[in-house]
């Protein structure tokens, strides 16, 4: 007798074939370097990027925007350069999303300048009369909170020593609160004159917003 006509043994063998099988072309793979690709170009976020990038979930944007730019030629025409996996290889978790409510922000950094996203940030309608995004002004009112960045880094493993972090925070706050920060007429008329020499939520948002799609720019330019 077959094993066709032992339904139990049957049951019991198929099950375990799917298993392996399974194991085999789903799970092994993601721990093979060929799935999991990088480039010397995308650079893990800074801490200000990374403060950034946990006030934009904590606000809801990726319910709103996406950030993968799919290989179609109405995308790239509109957005850039389509999405590459070896982009995302420092983002946890990833925010590629599937409803764009808004634009795609995949490649948003450095096509605009500061000035523009401190003006966006504060008031959409103000630049985009029928934008449905609420506004963010608030965020200019609120410091910065950079007590956990160190602990953030490590954990995610950026490599960042203490100190490291530190700089950044400190760079970053100079580049700003800085007289000849080329964004500075439009960030104090946003940022309450008692946080104007601090960092700001906005301020970090909008470092990360500048980040997206800035190393995938620098790999092209090198190819």
């Amino acid at each position: 007798m077959g094993i066709n006509s032992k339904p139990l043994l049957f049951a019991v063998v198929s099950a375990l074939v799917i298993l392996v099988g399974t194991v085999v072309t789903v799970f092994v793979p993601m721990f093979m370097p060929s799935t999991q690709p990088v480039s010397r170009f995308v650079k893990p976020y800074t801490a200000i990027e990374q403060e950034g990038r946990d006030l934009y979930i904590r606000e809801g944007c990726n319910n709103c925007h996406t950030q993968t730019v799919r290989p179609l030629r109405t995308e790239v025409l509109r957005y850039g350069e389509y999405s590459k996996a070896e982009e995302f290889a420092w983002d946890r978790p990833f925010l590629w999303g599937s409803r764009r409510t808004g634009p795609d922000l995949n490649r948003v950094g450095g096509k605009y300048p500061d000035s523009w996203h401190y003006k966006h940030m504060h008031s959409p309608q103000s630049m985009f009369a029928l934008s449905n995004m609420p506004p963010y002004g608030w965020l200019a009112a609120n410091k910065l909170d950079t007590s956990n960045s160190y602990r953030k880094c490590e954990i995610l493993g950026y490599g960042y020593s203490e100190a490291e972090v530190q700089q950044q925070i400190a760079d970053y706050k100079q580049r700003v609160t800085s007289p000849e920060y080329d964004s500075k007429a439009t960030r104090d008329l946003v940022t309450p004159p008692a946080l104007q020499s601090e960092l700001t939520e906005m301020d970090a948002i909008i470092a990360y917003l500048q980040k997206l799609g800035r190393d995938v720019k620098a790999m092209g330019a090198q190819q």
